[in-house]
């Protein structure tokens, strides 16, 4: 990675301010995602700032899964994290795990109890909600909070030992019930499950909480600032408090930004599933999900997302982005990148007339026109055409200057061709277009100089590559398909969403492998889908050429 996010942002005018000050004198920052799902835009926001971060100060970040739920864990999602996170350009100085750090956190818990700043509490989940108070009420505390150093040490002990039923007790922090912040209510830290762990196996049936685990991994591990969204911002107090009582005499600063907000995308990972579980997606990476997997199928480059997250900044303000800027972003690196080809999705089939049988000319056009490095492609023109359907009218509007009876087109890169004619089904569609070339206009321009308003794409019948094309559009009608308002988020699935047809690809197009992206003339950006084959191409619609999102 040589581009590290250019933006300013408050999260660096921090770390530079202490620096200068000397609070600091180094920058390590981690990217901790709990792996029980794939990640998704929201996620790489994330990623790039730590990451980042760490780049521009020439510190080090780590990727740590923070793996203390083993019940919603799975190595399919620590892998797919991976994949995600080199997808994207970064590369973590080291991998961690939270349950690394068990043997750890498990000491500082008794730690805490000797302190006598723990306690193990039998009250079940009802009871304690109605014992924690609300915010404007104080909660009152635990009949057990009073327990002796030594019988809460027997009890952890015996939870460790697997000696009770899981949900009949748990270990909390002895804080203050009376705090106008609910978090510092005498937390959980530890809670009994009986759940074989992918990393750890059978060693443990009692976990340690998120808010307990997470600061204490963050601090073992010398992380200077510990970057997360701002609904984290509350559980701040307790982070510093755990850090705190532990003794840590370098403790981690942490520092919250506001998330990434996309609309007409959902990001909640038990509504993805939900998705997937019910076959409305066929997948975690189905293109039409905000997911980075997805969103790599797609077609999007790791480059543009990182351009999106540059521009929308850092900040502290909540606020949602529309999508048209990230496929603004997306558009505008594969215009430079992409090479060109032409595809006809909707075919409709020309012939030209004064052509003889078997004649082909080959021609050449530029791969990318602002590139002319990336070489030249064939093109061969002969007596059969195809071209879209919708290039074509019998009896056209004014201002139509594509092809109808008794007009000239340019077909691109090629020849002026003038419709002479066409033919009919049974039922007065369109079957067949006739046409003339004119044999002096190769390359498109004719040699009297006359002016030719419209220019087509098409491609060459004989060398014609058939492909399946999905059209991809967004997956909800509504800007926010979270809101319950709405109704259940699948009442609002756009069922336009995938449009699967036939389409046919110039002969001379190239390597048609799996992510290669290619921009079709007046179509769009297109993709080759990962489980395109030589058999069976599919082409996958990464974004149009202008912005659907008006």
């Amino acid at each position: 990675m040589e581009d590290f996010v250019k933006t300013s942002n408050f999260i660096h005018d921090i770390i530079d301010e202490e620096l200068k000050e000397g609070v600091n004198t180094r920058v390590q920052t981690r990217f901790p995602p709990e792996p029980n799902g794939y990640l998704h835009i929201g996620h790489a926001k994330s990623i790039c700032l730590n990451f980042s971060t760490a780049e521009k100060y020439g510190g080090t970040c780590n990727l740590r899964f923070d793996d203390s739920n083993p019940s919603k864990e799975d190595m399919e999602y620590v892998d797919s994290i991976k994949e995600d996170i080199e997808w994207l350009g970064f590369k973590w100085d080291n991998v961690y795990y939270a349950s690394d750090y068990f043997d750890f956190v498990y000491e500082c818990a008794e730690k805490l109890i000797k302190k006598g700043k723990a306690f193990v509490c039998d009250l079940t989940p009802d009871e304690m909600r109605e014992y924690r108070g609300t915010l404007t009420e104080p909660g009152r505390n635990s009949p057990y909070r009073d327990r002796s150093v030594e019988e809460n040490l027997d009890l952890f002990r015996r939870m460790k030992n697997g000696e009770f039923p899981d949900g009949s007790r748990v270990l909390r922090a002895k804080i203050d019930m009376a705090s106008p912040n609910i978090v510092m209510r005498d937390p959980i830290i530890y809670r009994i499950m009986h759940v074989p762990h992918h990393q750890t196996g059978d060693k443990w049936c009692i976990y340690p909480m998120y808010d307990f685990v997470h600061p204490l991994s963050d601090a073992k591990e010398g992380v200077t600032y510990s970057i997360c969204t701002l609904e984290f911002e509350n559980n701040r107090a307790v982070y510093d408090w755990f850090i705190k009582e532990i003794g840590f005499e370098e403790p981690p600063r942490q520092i919250e930004f506001a998330r990434l907000n996309l609309n007409y995308c959902l990001t909640s990972k038990r509504k993805c599933l939900k998705l997937v579980q019910s076959g409305i997606v066929s997948g975690w990476d189905d293109p039409r999900m905000a997911t980075l997997c997805g969103m790599r199928r797609r077609g999007y480059p790791a480059a543009a997302i990182r351009d999106f997250v540059d521009k929308i900044g850092v900040s502290k303000a909540n606020s949602v982005v529309d999508y048209g800027l990230l496929e603004s972003c997306v558009r505008d690196n594969l215009n430079a990148s992409a090479p060109r080809a032409m595809a006809v999705l909707d075919p409709l089939k020309v012939v030209i007339d004064n052509c003889e049988e078997g004649f082909t000319d080959e021609l050449e056009t530029d791969i990318h026109p602002d590139h002319p490095e990336m070489g030249k492609r064939k093109v061969k023109f002969g007596k059969t055409l195809y071209i879209e359907k919708s290039d074509f009218m019998t009896d056209p509007p004014k201002k139509y200057f594509r092809l109808f009876p008794g007009n000239e087109v340019r077909l691109k890169g090629a020849y002026i061709v003038k419709c002479v004619g066409y033919d009919t089904d049974g039922d007065g569609n369109v079957t067949c277009v006739h046409c003339t070339y004119d044999t002096d206009s190769r390359g498109g321009n004719a040699a009297d100089g006359r002016k030719i308003k419209g220019t087509i794409h098409w491609v060459n019948a004989e060398d014609a590559i058939e492909a399946e094309v999905r059209l991809y559009d967004r997956l909800f009608n509504v800007p926010n398909p979270s809101d319950e308002s709405k109704g259940d988020f699948t009442e609002n699935l756009n069922p336009n969403s995938l449009t699967v047809s036939k389409c046919l690809l110039e002969g001379g197009i190239g390597e048609l492998t799996p992510g290669a992206s290619f921009q079709f003339m007046r179509q769009g950006y297109f993709c080759v889908d990962k489980d395109s084959t030589n058999e069976h191409i599919i082409i996958n619609r990464t974004v149009q050429l202008n912005s659907s999102w008006k």
